[in-house]
């Protein structure tokens, strides 16, 4: 049976892969089929409506994996946690899970209706307002809980020693960056997934490496 100890960190390695490569796979066939700006005609509703429904298909998962990976690593932290720090990282990662569903949602429903109302959803004046309030869910909201979680992350990192403090203020270099300068550059929203699966292999690697270490202890000890 094995110990609790190598589960949590596994578990939570795991999780935070499959997240972060789900999510890059979404954003990045959003970011191919759909225009940058929300100032276009709608032609991609018809052109690429199967890759889309795919990507929509694929966050609801990226969502529980990212779920079960806030959770082990509270786990993780156990009683070492900083019951502030803790607080914000929690609710940080919930709102960008939330604002994560949202636009989900509203693609999904912009998607539904195009393919029930087609010309005269984008006459309407709907198209615009759903897709001006996808551009700002991704690029402001979400991506501002996204920095805030990734500062969160390397403080109690650098305070419990999750991962190696040059990771961690990689990680605030590029948090810095979501809060300030989202939505400047196309492909920005991709920075937070990538960060996530590099810490998450980080962690993976690492607990790989302390089990035999520890194995190799009990047996010299005994």
């Amino acid at each position: 049976m094995i110990p609790a100890e190598f589960k949590a960190p596994r578990a939570g390695a795991a999780a935070g892969i499959v997240f972060s490569i789900l999510l890059v796979i979404s954003l990045t066939i959003f970011r191919l089929s759909v225009p940058a700006h929300p100032d276009d005609a709608g032609a991609w509703l018809s052109e690429s409506s199967r890759s889309i429904h795919l990507a929509l298909n694929l966050l609801p998962i990226a969502g529980i994996a990212f779920l079960w990976f806030i959770g082990v690593l509270r786990d993780r932290m156990g009683a070492l946690e900083d019951r502030f720090f803790a607080t914000v990282f929690l609710g940080s990662g919930i709102l960008f899970l939330a604002m994560l569903f949202a636009f989900s949602a509203l693609s999904g429903g912009l998607l539904m209706s195009y393919e029930a109302l087609s010309v005269r959803l984008i006459e309407s004046g709907i198209y615009m307002f759903a897709r001006t309030a996808v551009y700002v869910i991704v690029n402001v909201f979400a991506m501002k809980m996204a920095g805030v979680f990734m500062m969160t992350t390397c403080t109690l990192a650098l305070r419990i020693g999750i991962f190696p403090r040059g990771m961690a203020f990689l990680g605030y270099a590029l948090a810095l960056f979501l809060l300030l300068g989202s939505g400047k550059l196309d492909w920005s929203p991709l920075v937070f997934p990538l960060w996530i699966l590099m810490v998450s292999i980080y962690i993976l690697l690492a607990n790989f490496r302390t089990r035999p270490e520890k194995r190799n202890e009990g047996i010299s000890g005994s």
